[in-house]
């Protein structure tokens, strides 16, 4: 997996063999970055919470774009090193957070900060996407107007927090690409 765009452009993110991670592929991630990029994203105003991280390659597109910080999640220790060596190897380690954890036990932490935008690429058929949306909002760990985007399998349903709007959805092969955006007119913060 290459990165796309932006300051680390053609670098490889290396990923350990028989990881079973699913990276996102880069059409899929293109296409993601394309439709951020036409609803006025600024890379240099956002954080990103990149959960399930897998390999971090979302993460690490949204910082070569010119995110100042990124905080890749996973529960996998082998997947956390090889994040870290990348992490060294593109000169990111003042602008990035690992934390080898269960997804939503750290949501249940408090937040050090809010993000701009936040990653949801849950393994497939553990129905881990409702809760994880539910405790970023429920958790304070989202500003004002931020994107979540869910990388999803196709046909998964169940019902989104009230105060995630629907922005825009495309299907690649089995992935469903969902983005939602914070409503700031929620009435009650936290709201579900």
């Amino acid at each position: 997996m290459r990165i796309i765009s932006g300051c680390l452009a053609g670098r490889e993110i290396r990923t350990p063999q028989g990881s079973g991670t699913r990276p996102a592929m880069g059409k899929t991630r293109e296409a993601l970055f394309s439709m951020l990029e036409a609803r006025g994203i600024d890379w240099t105003r956002i954080s990103a919470l990149d959960l399930f991280a897998g390999s971090g390659t979302l993460g690490f597109e949204a910082l070569s774009r010119g995110a100042p910080h990124a905080t890749f999640v996973d529960n996998s220790e082998i997947l956390i090193r090889a994040m870290a060596r990348n992490i060294e190897n593109f000169a990111l380690s003042g602008r990035c957070r690992l934390a080898r954890q269960d997804v939503l036990r750290f949501l249940a932490g408090t937040p050090d900060r809010q993000y701009g935008l936040a990653f949801v690429d849950p393994p497939y058929r553990r129905n881990l996407a409702k809760p994880a949306l539910e405790r970023l909002i429920s958790g304070n760990w989202l500003g004002p107007g931020a994107f979540v985007i869910g990388e999803l399998e196709n046909g998964l349903d169940f019902p989104v927090p009230a105060a995630l709007e629907p922005v825009a959805e495309r299907l690649f092969g089995q992935t469903l690409l969902k983005i939602w955006k914070l409503n700031e007119n929620s009435p009650i913060p936290g709201h579900i």
